[in-house]
């Protein structure tokens, strides 16, 4: 597959929250989406490998051509329904007790998306086994570990890319794990310097390097730099997201919710998104903000009926930050922690104890920070309130 197929486990936060709730519109003229144009290329090449897969149903290349397609397109748009299109498409194998090594992949990357980690890592470790040279099950492996907190074996598996990938995606790998490792400094100066040897480089892998550069700048208070390597990302290509969202978070936090509305206000069918933009409208004190957390109260409440739990971490900020119920949104924030552990994961969780006044119950996330030295500017003002001085 192509290299930057292996990009989309590694820029999955937001995709993993893509679901959204079906919408009642209140007048039968009103526009509920805009369809995908047939003349649209990535529809024509869905149309192209649907045909020949219907001709051939148990062509496993073009099957896991098109599945791959489909997570791409899920990661690029926002949109779940791609998530299972895929899961479809590999219905021949997906069940069977030993699968192809290329399904497995596919298979881990698609139960990634919904928290199904320990799943996920049993079907990449059955590859493993099997093709030890297999780079994709490498980093994907490294990414769930990642969001995990399971560090030292995250960067294990980003070692075994050495021999089997770019320099620049190796380095990218290593460098996102030591960023939330105690390593942030050193992180980002091999990142930068890889980044500058390699510009040439395909614009998905740029703009991973890119984002992940912007990400650390911001967590280390570096504001300036980040807003640079947020802008150099926004314009390599059409964002994605992920990227859409990580950028939003930093303007929120930079007091800038003018620029995340107009960054948001098209995107908005994607829950994450929506958040943040509910977010910004209620910063600018605006009207239209409470139209867009009744929009988000009813995606919520839908998920929950649904038993979806890979929301909590957005449920868990929706509940503090637009509700005002700290102690909502400690119980999702501390369900959330269990499941995984990255920057966001860790500073909702304390925000949202500091919130309550509630030091006791922030003491398993304040003694992993402890553990693992996570640099983050932003955690700041809840471990003042909560009182903790590392």
């Amino acid at each position: 597959m192509r290299l930057t197929c292996l990009l989309f486990a590694l820029l999955s936060s937001v995709t993993c929250n893509l679901h959204a709730t079906p919408y009642l519109p209140g007048d039968g003229k009103q526009v509920l989406e805009q369809l995908p144009l047939r003349t649209d290329p990535a529809q024509r090449e869905f149309a192209r490998l649907r045909k020949l897969l219907v001709a051939q149903p148990n062509d496993l290349r073009t099957a896991t051509e098109l599945a791959q397609r489909y997570i791409d397109a899920a990661r690029n748009d926002g949109d779940p329904r791609y998530l299972g299109y895929a899961q479809a498409v590999l219905k021949p194998w997906w069940s069977l007790p030993q699968p192809p090594s290329a399904v497995l992949v596919l298979r881990a990357t698609l139960k990634q998306s919904t928290h199904q980690f320990p799943a996920a890592l049993e079907d990449l470790n059955a590859v493993l086994k099997q093709d030890r040279d297999n780079a994709q099950a490498w980093l994907t492996r490294a990414t769930v570990l990642q969001v995990q907190g399971q560090f030292a074996q995250a960067k294990a598996s980003c070692m075994h890319l050495y021999p089997l990938a770019p320099e620049l995606v190796t380095l990218t790998c290593i460098s996102n794990i030591g960023s939330l490792n105690g390593e942030a400094a050193a992180s980002y100066a091999t990142l930068s310097k890889a980044y500058s040897k390699n510009r040439d480089a395909d614009a998905g892998i740029r703009i991973w390097v890119l984002t992940l550069l912007a990400e650390i700048s911001a967590r280390r208070g570096d504001a300036k730099a980040a807003d640079a390597w947020y802008r150099d990302a926004l314009a390599l290509d059409t964002p994605d997201s992920y990227l859409l969202g990580s950028y939003a978070d930093f303007l929120l936090d930079q007091q800038r919710p003018a620029e995340v509305v107009a960054l948001l206000k098209s995107k908005i069918k994607v829950d994450a998104l929506l958040l943040r933009y509910a977010l910004a409208l209620q910063a600018q004190h605006a009207p239209a903000a409470a139209k867009q957390i009744q929009l988000l109260d009813q995606r919520f409440e839908a998920a929950m009926l649904r038993g979806d739990t890979v929301h909590q971490r957005e449920q868990a900020r929706y509940e503090l930050q637009l509700k005002n119920r700290p102690d909502a949104a400690l119980k999702l924030a501390q369900l959330n922690w269990a499941i995984q552990k990255e920057a966001a994961d860790l500073r909702i969780y304390l925000e949202a104890a500091a919130a309550g006044k509630n030091k006791e119950a922030a003491a398993p996330a304040i003694e992993w920070l402890k553990q693992n030295r996570l640099e983050d500017v932003a955690l700041a003002p809840a471990l003042s309130k909560l009182g903790v001085l590392l």
